[in-house]
């Protein structure tokens, strides 16, 4: 009787939902960091690509979550808690989960956003819960959301799972299969949707373009033995609001569960729209036409200064030319300045037009990186006469020209490099580390001395010293008690004296040894843990989805002091690596082979890139070393975000910001990180790859 009259209310709530029209959405975020009311979820999605961070809490949990929308209609979400008051006994943690949720309806004039989700499906499951929930618009300023919840989410007025008309398993929600709650990391899909359901719901109502109020009824409970955190649970209903401050910046303010007062803050950005204008860069040469009448091929070597100056002030570097019968202009060039190759080519392309005589038909340019030949293109001048300012002349350029391998660099005369071999500089650093242990976020500065000596372009050599200025050691992390050698675990030991501490140096050789593939080797102090020599082979088609590569690594531990010395921990690690590019900007990798500590497995990640050098992936690495081993989180994952510099300051620039937010470092599947790994660089100039993706910015 109990379960049919809860069926019967919730789907009453549904026909009401169903039978109004949408006008606006509220898609602002809740203290999980997702989209939502307060406390619980609702059914809509946040703009695709949308990355969100979002930190808040109160006295039971502190939260901070990185929600990433990878899909119109898929979500996930990375979140660090710490749990207090939890009533078993131990000191208050720091949690980790992930989550994912599916829109599997958007809203119509007659139908909901429906979506399903699962939170901290891979994690401790201190937080593990389910749930279907569908939110729909009742006037342009007011949202209305009901949910049927599971898992944390059906612990107030739970009632028996409708789902056990299909089986009675959904009746009873398994304890979690980790010995000590706590290890985490496992995907425990016995428990999914299993156990008590219970309803949940409420209602935002946009009080104006900034301030959106909000009620909710929440079927979650704070107490001793749901392992959350215990508060003065005294009333299900939660009030709170929601105030953009700023377009990206929302605040929310919130009074829980007649008892606790809750605050939190979210920040969002989309990789799509650049937050400084773009084109702030020295506008490029304009296309010289030529008369039609066209003189005979003057001799280059008159003009060749003037050419390596004007390509010099572009931010491009002449490597080499040749002119084959007076009408052709093979070039190879190093772009220094334009994320973009294609960006590059363009710029380059408009210079050779008006410095090369006008006899040149041919341009076959051919950029190259680190001293290897990515590619060459073969691109006629007239086209560039005629497309110039043509509606689509991008796309008719990439369609009129041919891209292939490079040829040898034989036939070229190499022009004489007038930048300094050897180029240093003295700064400040700064390096954020979130989530090291029982430290949500910590910072790392000092003064850092970064030097290069360029023997040729494909041989240089580089490092990196730096004197940390903080006054105490980092974190420490937990210990490793298996047998697994200390890779990564001992990173709290290295740098800690407050000596200058040399953090990479390296030589490193780049080659071409055949068609369609690369080489690199890398000997040195390759990070700050590790040193020896790495090695590298890529089979890449300039336009083929599709790489293999293969790599070798014979290294050593470093000292803790970070100087010249080594540990008496030796070992040889290698892979080989599948990479592929998918539609609508998805990359996959897999890596397969033998890790740092001794340890055999495989990583897979994807990646998603955006046209402007933004970059968000997800990846996980499983070996032979048992999950008990591994120790805490069970296996190695996080999530890996790349920002290029240029989407903030709008100047032209190559350089960009790395960052992974692991769920925890441990030994088990930790790979060398070694600089220059060639897939990145390769791709940069390929039609499958960066090159042809950016080809809209050939007339930038």
């Amino acid at each position: 009787m109990q379960i049919r009259h809860m069926m019967a209310s919730g789907t009453a709530i549904i026909a009401l939902l169903a039978g109004t029209h949408a006008v606006a959405q509220d898609r602002s975020y809740n203290l999980y960091g997702v989209p939502g009311l307060i406390d619980t979820p609702n059914a809509r999605s946040a703009p695709d690509a949308e990355i969100a961070a979002t930190i808040g809490g109160f006295s039971a949990q502190r939260r901070g979550s990185f929600t990433f929308q990878l899909l119109p209609n898929l979500s996930g979400t990375f979140r660090y808690a710490g749990l207090s008051d939890r009533g078993d006994g131990r000191e208050d943690i720091f949690d980790r989960s992930f989550d994912l949720r599916y829109q599997l309806l958007q809203e119509t004039d007659f139908l909901p956003d429906i979506a399903i989700g699962l939170q901290d499906f891979l994690g401790t499951g201190y937080l593990a819960s389910e749930y279907i929930v569908a939110t729909k618009t009742i006037t342009d300023r007011l949202d209305v959301t009901a949910g049927l919840g599971w898992g944390r989410l059906g612990t107030r007025n739970g009632f028996d799972n409708p789902l056990a008309i299909f089986s009675d398993a959904f009746l009873t929600r398994p304890e979690l299969q980790n010995v000590e709650r706590g290890e985490g990391g496992q995907i425990d899909a016995a428990q999914f949707f299993r156990g008590d359901a219970a309803f949940f719901g409420g209602v935002s109502y946009a009080y104006s373009d900034k301030l959106t109020l909000k009620v909710e009824y929440s079927s979650e409970i704070y107490d001793a033995a749901s392992g959350g955190g215990e508060i003065d649970d005294k009333s299900p209903i939660n009030v709170g609001l929601n105030y953009t401050y700023r377009p990206g910046l929302d605040v929310q303010l919130a009074y829980l569960y007649g008892s606790e007062l809750a605050a939190g803050a979210t920040l969002t950005l989309n990789p799509r729209t650049r937050l400084a204008p773009g084109g702030r860069e020295t506008a490029p040469t304009p296309v010289r036409v030529r008369p039609n009448d066209l003189s005979a091929a003057a001799s280059w070597g008159t003009d060749e200064q003037t050419l390596i100056q004007t390509l010099k002030d572009a931010g491009i570097t002449l490597d080499g030319y040749d002119v084959t019968s007076d009408t052709v202009a093979r070039v190879r060039y190093t772009n220094d300045t334009f994320r973009s190759e294609a960006q590059a080519m363009g710029r380059v392309a408009r210079i050779l037009s008006a410095e090369l005589p006008a006899a040149v038909e041919t341009f076959v340019l051919e950029p190259q990186q680190r001293g290897i030949p990515l590619q060459a293109t073969t691109i006629q001048r007239r086209d560039l006469e005629t497309l110039e300012n043509r509606a689509q002349g991008a796309a008719l350029i990439a369609q009129n020209s041919v891209t292939t391998d490079a040829q040898p660099g034989t036939g070229l005369t190499y022009t004489l490099d007038t930048e300094p071999a050897f180029t240093w500089g003295l700064g400040p650093y700064a390096k954020l580390i979130v989530f090291n242990g029982d430290a949500p976020v910590q910072i790392d500065g000092g003064i850092e001395l970064k030097a290069k000596y360029t023997f040729a372009p494909n041989i240089i050599a580089k490092g990196v010293i730096r004197q940390s200025l903080r006054d105490l050691p980092l974190a420490d992390e937990t210990e490793n008690e298996d047998d697994l050698q200390n890779v990564r675990t001992d990173g709290r030991l290295y740098g800690q004296g407050g000596n200058p501490v040399i953090q990479t140096l390296t030589l490193a050789h780049y080659g071409r040894p055949s068609t369609d593939l690369y080489s690199r080797v890398t000997a040195g102090y390759l990070e700050d843990q590790h040193g020896g020599i790495s090695s590298e082979l890529l089979w890449k088609p300039v336009d083929s989805r599709l790489a293999i590569g293969a790599e070798l690594n014979y290294t050593a531990q470093r000292d803790y002091d970070q100087l010249f010395g080594f540990q008496d921990y030796d070992v040889v690690t290698g892979h080989l690596s599948g990479y592929y590019s998918f539609d609508n900007g998805f990359h996959a990798q897999v890596d397969v082979g033998r890790y740092l500590a001794g340890d055999w497995g495989a990583t897979f990640g994807l990646d998603r890139e955006f046209d402007n050098g933004w970059r968000v992936g997800a990846y996980f690495t499983l070996t032979d070393v048992p999950f008990e081993e591994f120790g805490e989180g069970s296996f190695d994952k996080g999530i890996r975000i790349t920002v290029p510099n240029d989407f903030f300051l709008g100047n032209a620039t190559r350089d960009k910001v790395t960052t992974n937010l692991q769920s925890l470092q441990r030994d088990g599947g930790a790979r060398i990180n070694v600089d220059g790994r060639l897939y990145d660089i390769v791709r940069d100039g390929h039609t499958a790859g960066r090159f042809g993706d950016t080809f809209g910015r050939f007339w930038r």
